[in-house]
């Protein structure tokens, strides 16, 4: 089958497989944080599922090359050694930005306690080996803000993507939107960037991801979702918004970038989706590179060149 997705797909996928997690047994391993540190190694913090396991956690996992990771044998983020007690049974999906300024990374995972729905849980972390946990970032439901990875305006920025007042979240729609704060703990200033329905695969719901800034624009990495008669089908796409004013939308592809069409993207616990809480940009190449979970249970890698998909939103193809 010739695939419809503009990303090319590494052909050693699923890089990431349960079978192969090297210190237990794993159902799941899936939604990578992803970023790139200055010295060019890719940083991953796995979600990660052990067999018969209750509740998820998190492990780092490192490359030189991108491809070839070693994964920190104890995990970085656990139920049990939660700062946030109460507000974060589900410690999956981080969002991880490199904050040149300060020259530190700032995490934002979804914490979900008991029947609260989830909010955002602010880390930093200089190193990957210890992470400092800052507060409880936004009121549920909000799953979860993506930061800008430098300041706009003299505040801190960040993209958000609450869920719709009173509807049962498996069926609420979600927006993006976008918000500001001089400190990273009170945000404000909420303004509406991207509404569901920008293209006919994310229908439904959309959700952001750290974004990356290039010459035209900040180049805007999301999930869409189509809820279909046999269930949501999970796509990413991209869209390109202005470097000053980002909740001025400067272009949105009509197309996706990725959608599931491999058995291993089709099949597993939550089937036909593609899934990716961030992206990767090599500066000297321009490859884009987007480590994305595959069904909720492995993880993939798909490539493309970051200045023909910013070209791709400006024409809206």
């Amino acid at each position: 089958m010739k695939s419809k997705s503009i990303l090319t797909r590494y052909e050693g996928n699923p890089l990431f497989d349960p079978a192969d997690f090297p210190y237990y047994r794993v159902e799941q391993i899936f939604n990578p944080g992803q970023v790139m540190t200055p010295d060019g190694r890719t940083i991953l913090i796995l979600s990660v599922l052990p067999m018969g396991a209750s509740r998820p956690c998190c492990h780092v996992a490192e490359s030189a090359d991108g491809l070839h990771f070693e994964i920190q044998q104890e995990p970085c983020f656990t139920f049990e050694n939660s700062a946030f007690q109460g507000y974060d049974g589900w410690p999956i999906d981080c969002r991880v930005t490199f904050f040149a300024e300060e020259n530190c990374y700032y995490i934002i995972r979804p914490g979900n306690g008991a029947d609260l729905g989830p909010a955002a849980l602010l880390y930093r972390t200089e190193d990957f080996r210890t992470f400092e946990p800052i507060d409880i970032i936004s009121l549920p439901s909000n799953r979860v803000p993506c930061l800008f990875p430098e300041k706009i305006g003299g505040k801190y920025v960040r993209l958000d993507r609450p869920y719709s007042h009173g509807a049962p979240m498996a069926k609420a729609f979600a927006n993006i939107w976008l918000s500001r704060s001089p400190d990273l703990i009170h945000w404000g200033e909420n303004r509406v960037v991207l509404r569901r329905g920008c293209t006919r695969w994310a229908s439904s719901k959309i959700g952001p991801t750290p974004p990356v800034r290039t010459d035209r624009g900040w180049l805007e990495i999301y999930h869409g979702v189509l809820d279909t008669f046999s269930g949501f089908r999970y796509c990413i796409g991209a869209c390109l918004l202005d470097l000053e004013q980002p909740e001025k939308v400067l272009g949105v592809m009509k197309s996706y970038l990725l959608a599931p069409e491999t058995e291993y993207e089709l099949n597993g616990v939550i089937p036909n989706v593609v899934f990716t809480t961030g992206c990767v940009v090599e500066p000297a190449s321009r490859e884009l590179r987007i480590y994305y979970g595959a069904s909720d249970t492995s993880i993939g890698l798909a490539t493309g060149n970051v200045d023909e998909i910013v070209e791709m939103c400006l024409k809206g193809e």
